[in-house]
């Protein structure tokens, strides 16, 4: 079977909620890497919904790692292949949400990263750990409810900067390191191709909005994750040995406070004394990234 071949290497039948951004990406990498793939996919959404006993939407083979061992366990299966003589073409990727990547996971994937294994790690960003109830994550922006950042009299959200893995990537000597948006699969499937063709340690960071924990129309998970990008809050841009070699470009900016506006999680920011400062921050969020990446240049 060709990577060509129309053929679902996540099927549908799961039991993902209406619009899930996890599923939408999922099958976008796949699209990408194609059938000759070995997926580790650690806790989280993604794996529960996929797999739920006795049935499996995944067609390539599949392994559940632990919530905190995703990276070291896709390195253990890519030096046995080695091993055996049968890695040939196949890729070894490993799919983890924000809390496996960031948080759990981040101490031994580094040890992947530095290793420089032939791995393609693909973190699933939706801002929260979504599977156990939405606490806040190393991936949740200032300004969000969570159950563990709740908004109220005392606080608007989460008080803390969103981490910057792609940059903890690069800074590990990744040769291939990309942002991608399920809001833009043709740009998703092709640098998941790039970065399964490359070899080494490659990570994928992409954003998977999701409409249960955020709170937005399950219809709308495209349209969500299109205005991240159009607002400078999500840069798509690719690093080749920690180089910037490409941007994509935004055409006039929007202001953030429409993305805001569509989610529950950041609704309280409308309504609270100072809550305009919260979103004056996230701006400021925003133009950084604007002028860091040359968005609109």
């Amino acid at each position: 079977m060709s990577d060509n071949q129309p053929f679902n290497l996540l099927t549908p039948g799961h039991n993902g909620c209406a619009g899930c951004g996890d599923a939408l990406a999922a099958k976008l990498v796949l699209k990408g890497t194609g059938p000759d793939c070995i997926v580790v996919n650690p806790t989280g959404c993604l794996e529960v919904f996929t797999t739920l006993f006795p049935h499996s939407a995944w067609n390539v083979p599949w392994v559940h790692s632990l919530f905190e061992n995703g990276g070291p366990v896709a390195s253990g299966i890519e030096a046995a292949l080695v091993a055996t003589g049968r890695k040939g073409n196949t890729k070894v990727v490993c799919i983890a949400g924000d809390g496996a990547t960031m948080d759990i996971g981040l101490g031994s994937l580094s040890g992947t990263f530095e290793r420089n294994d032939d791995v393609l790690y693909v973190c699933m960003d939706n801002e929260a750990y979504m599977n156990t109830g939405g606490q806040r994550s190393g991936g949740t922006p200032p300004g969000a409810a969570t159950t563990t950042t709740p908004a109220g009299k005392e606080s608007f959200g989460n008080k803390v900067n969103k981490k910057d893995m792609p940059a903890i990537a690069i800074a590990h000597g990744c040769p291939y390191v990309a942002t991608t948006s399920l809001g833009y699969a043709n740009d998703m499937i092709r640098k998941t191709k790039k970065a399964r063709d490359t070899y080494g340690s490659t990570y994928i960071h992409a954003h998977a909005p999701c409409p249960t924990g955020w709170g937005f129309d399950s219809a709308k998970t495209v349209e969500i994750a299109k205005m991240a990008v159009d607002c400078g809050l999500w840069p798509l841009y690719e690093a080749v040995d920690g180089e910037i070699t490409s941007v994509k470009k935004v055409k006039d900016p929007q202001p953030v406070n429409e993305y805001l506006k569509a989610q529950n999680r950041f609704k309280h920011l409308f309504k609270m004394e100072d809550g305009d400062k919260a979103i004056e921050r996230i701006q400021q969020m925003a133009d950084k990234n604007i002028a860091k990446y040359g968005l609109d240049k």
